[in-house]
């Protein structure tokens, strides 16, 4: 099987809004070829919005190969409307790319970057991600969007059809619910294998905190 590189899946042309439960990294890896180039200087230039929070995780998914830093990717911005929230991530990612801009408010920074980016990494609260995907891919930038995806139907079929229009790669986040160890325990269900299920205990090693 041919390897896809990271900077492949940025320009990889793809109409699905949603992928299987696969990282940000695992995503650029496996992209298809392209013959297009990432920007003057050769690097992926990405934008982050909401990334005080779970964006956290999802900015590092791009940038961290174990504690090394890739060097085809750089991030030139950085949103959160909680800066004081998002402080540490913005002194760790202003120190690894020095001229990366801060807003806390993505519509300035859609305005002053997005036509200079590849793609862009949303991790907002969950009745935002809409309207961001929706204008970065209107601007033809690859989208990866926490899930969930959108609020309501309607939403998802026109990031569909968003994401179809734009001809770029898109991935939904959704490793929690759609990872090996869901798959195996349904099959052990569906296949009778432990029995009728009569009761299911949940537990988290984190208070949930509020959304919205």
């Amino acid at each position: 099987m041919e390897k896809m590189s990271r900077r492949s899946f940025l320009k990889a042309g793809t109409a699905a809004t949603a992928a299987l439960a696969i990282t940000p990294t695992e995503m650029l890896a496996k992209a298809k070829n392209t013959k297009k180039k990432a920007g003057k200087t050769g690097k992926i230039k990405l934008l982050g919005v909401g990334i005080g929070g779970r964006g956290h995780s999802d900015i590092n998914g791009v940038t961290y190969n174990g504690k090394e830093v890739y060097d085809d990717v750089e991030f030139i911005g950085l949103c959160d409307v909680d800066q004081k929230y998002a402080k540490g991530v913005i002194d760790e990612y202003t120190k690894l790319f020095p001229n990366c801009k801060v807003y806390n408010d993505y519509r300035k920074m859609y305005a002053e970057l997005l036509d200079q980016c590849d793609g862009v990494i949303c991790g907002t609260a969950d009745h935002t991600h809409a309207i961001i995907c929706a204008e970065a891919l209107k601007a033809g930038k690859a989208v990866y969007c926490e899930k969930p995806l959108t609020r309501t139907v309607y939403e998802s079929r026109l990031l569909t059809k968003l994401a179809a229009k734009a001809n770029v790669a898109t991935q939904m986040g959704n490793q929690g619910s759609s990872g090996e160890g869901v798959n195996l325990v349904c099959e052990w269900i569906w296949n009778g294998e432990i029995g009728e299920v009569t009761r299911v205990d949940a537990f988290t090693d984190r208070p949930i905190w509020p959304q919205g």
